[in-house]
């Protein structure tokens, strides 16, 4: 790369990052963003337009580097340095008590309430954790070190108060506590971080920046995608978002077309197998600005090629990997997940959809449900029983690359000349349009014998490779979350900056922002703590924690933002023309799938915490 070009693209980011002049409102009606707004091209030339692969060409080039920043590095607030410690050592004693209390998690289902306590609080806190050292990097940011010192102060206050009302369960000592979140300069500190007005100082910059999304990335491609990705979003699938959801549309054919030339169903793939090997943390990038844009008709269509990516790299023969990567990176095939079924959800290994060894391949028969884009999908990656035998459980399933053609519609049906047949309909849900979630029905669906994952090695082995695969989508699931409360935050700091009553604008009103406040902090916390989780599946793809984490944290996020943002909306918040009313319907969603909930909570993240 020439010095002007890397002249050119640091001033790109160095702009983009300063962020509170020259914010603008976001657009997520379909008008385009205004010309001259840092971090966009609207000429339809430069960095905005550079398909994935060419970034990662880039990254790869010597002496690319963007000036250093050494405002970044002023101290963090004393308050959140005495708060985050004392958390994490209250927490550390209350999970070893938890450690014994459930036998190293071996007695989790007997003590399943207080579990679900620990696994809420300990993410919390990592959420804590991940806000306040990106706060310490970006010292000079004023804004992002009160939300890292608000969020601490009230994951601290919670943490207290529930220990208070449940001592006997947490287990922590008295002399840990009057040490620690007991201490008078402790207290001082929560009661301090937590004060409104802080949080309406908060509020006020969200309203005059309309709350726009400047974060710094640690790395220019992440930044470069992302400012690409937000164009691409905005002024291509924002416009027709609204439509597809009231009419539940499917997702238009130039979206994936257009995605694929970017390059966005190939990001984890390497690039031996024709993907662009830029890794999680560029993935959720872009993923919380197609998002932003619409969850269903863009955010979540790089989810299920994620997630057989993982599995086939993981699990695959090289020959599976040479034959399915390849078109899945390059976004010929479209791809679905199919592993719950009606009777069988968050017990994946109960999975009875049976799969039969004959001559000629596998034979597939049984029923799966909510197995999202399965109409549209050119293959399918389902979970089946390859054992008979019950008693055999999770050793007793493999996962399939089961080939299919498209269909457009609500309902198809697919026969085979051998006789077999796959029956699909969509059903009918109050968000999340654009893909269509089906319920299944195979009938001797026949599949050759070298679409086994692994093929005679993987027989057996689909439940960990399904797992390990959900893990990604556990982690895109954070972005899409992130991205998505991003939008409601953007839209709601907009009309009340627009929105008067009472002879002036809403947003002058302390509780508005007070409210916009508290919003904009947790979405700032879910955000670096999926941040953090890509950074970690980045350096080990086997991680399950983390972004378990991320997903149970930035989906409450979304929830709370999306209605949040509905409320302060008031009336018009209801109805269908303003997109807030999609974003609350749309958010609904995220807390269920991945691992619903309590499921999430209970059997990834308590047993990861106190298995150990």
């Amino acid at each position: 790369m020439s010095k002007p070009a890397r002249a050119a693209a640091c001033a790109i980011a160095e702009a983009h990052l300063t962020g509170a002049e020259d914010a603008d409102a976001a657009n997520l009606h379909g008008a385009e963003n205004p010309p001259g707004r840092p971090g966009y091209d609207t000429s339809g030339a430069g960095v905005n337009n550079i398909p994935l692969a060419r970034l990662a060409r880039l990254a790869r080039g010597a002496g690319w580097s963007c000036p250093p920043r050494q405002w970044y590095m002023r101290r963090m607030r004393d308050e959140t340095s005495l708060i985050i410690p004392a958390v994490r050592a209250v927490l550390d004693e209350a999970l070893a008590a938890g450690r014994r209390t459930t036998d190293g998690g071996k007695a989790i289902d007997e003590h399943q309430v207080h579990a679900e306590r620990l696994a809420y609080a300990a993410t919390e806190a990592a959420a804590a954790e991940a806000l306040a050292t990106y706060a310490r990097e970006r010292a000079g940011d004023e804004v992002i070190g009160r939300m890292a010192a608000a969020f601490a102060g009230e994951v601290a206050s919670r943490l207290g108060a529930e220990i208070e009302g449940h001592r006997d369960d947490f287990g922590v000592r008295g002399e840990t506590l009057g040490r620690t979140l007991g201490a008078p300069e402790v207290l001082a500190a929560v009661r301090a971080v937590q004060h409104e007005a802080r949080l309406r100082d908060i509020g006020r910059e969200i309203i005059r920046t309309r709350g726009a999304n400047n974060c710094f990335i640690d790395g220019e491609i992440a930044e470069m995608a992302r400012d690409s990705a937000r164009s691409f979003a905005r002024r291509e699938v924002a416009p027709i978002a609204e439509r597809i959801h009231r009419h539940d549309e499917l997702v238009p054919e130039s979206i994936i077309r257009r995605m694929a030339e970017l390059g966005y169903f190939g990001m984890s793939v390497p690039e031996e197998y024709g993907g662009q090997g830029l890794g999680n943390l560029v993935m959720i990038v872009i993923t919380e600005e197609l998002s932003a844009a619409s969850l269903a008709a863009a955010g979540s269509l790089i989810t299920r090629p994620e997630i057989l990516t993982k599995a086939l790299l993981k699990g695959g023969t090289e020959a599976q990997k040479r034959r399915w990567l390849p078109p899945v990176a390059s976004g010929a095939l479209m791809v679905g997940i199919s592993v719950t079924e009606p009777d069988t959800g968050s017990d994946v290994a109960s999975v009875r959809c049976r799969a039969e060894r004959t001559e000629r391949g596998w034979l597939i028969s049984g029923a799966k449900a909510w197995c999202t884009f399965a109409g549209r999908a050119d293959v399918l990656a389902l979970l089946a029983r390859t054992n008979p035998d019950p008693k055999a459980g999770a050793r007793g399933l493999s996962l399939f690359v089961v080939p299919k053609d498209p269909f457009p519609g609500h309902e198809f049906e697919m026969r085979q000349p051998g006789g077999g047949v796959l029956h699909g309909k969509a059903d009918a849900t109050p968000g999340y349009r654009g893909m269509h979630s089906f319920t299944l029905g195979f009938e001797n669906y026949l599949v050759p014998a070298e679409n086994l994952i692994g093929e005679a090695a993987g027989e057996g082995k689909g439940f960990y490779l399904q797992m390990g695969g959900f893990a990604a989508g556990r982690l895109q699931t954070g972005g899409r979350a992130s991205g998505l409360a991003q939008a409601a935050l953007e839209a709601t700091a907009t009309y009340a900056s627009e929105r008067r009553q009472f002879g002036r604008p809403i947003g002058d009103f302390q509780l508005t922002q007070h409210k916009l406040g508290r919003m904009a902090t947790h979405l700032a916390a879910a955000r670096q703590l999926t941040y953090a989780a890509a950074r970690a599946m980045d350096r080990d793809e086997t991680v399950v924690l983390e972004p378990a984490m991320a997903k149970l944290f930035a989906s409450d996020v979304a929830v709370r933002v999306t209605q949040e943002g509905q409320l302060l909306h008031g009336g018009w918040g209801y109805a269908e023309e303003f997109a807030i009313s999609r974003h609350v319907v749309d958010a609904l969603v995220l807390p269920i799938f991945e691992g619903v909930k309590p499921i999430l909570e209970l059997k990834v993240i308590a047993r990861g915490l106190l298995g150990g």
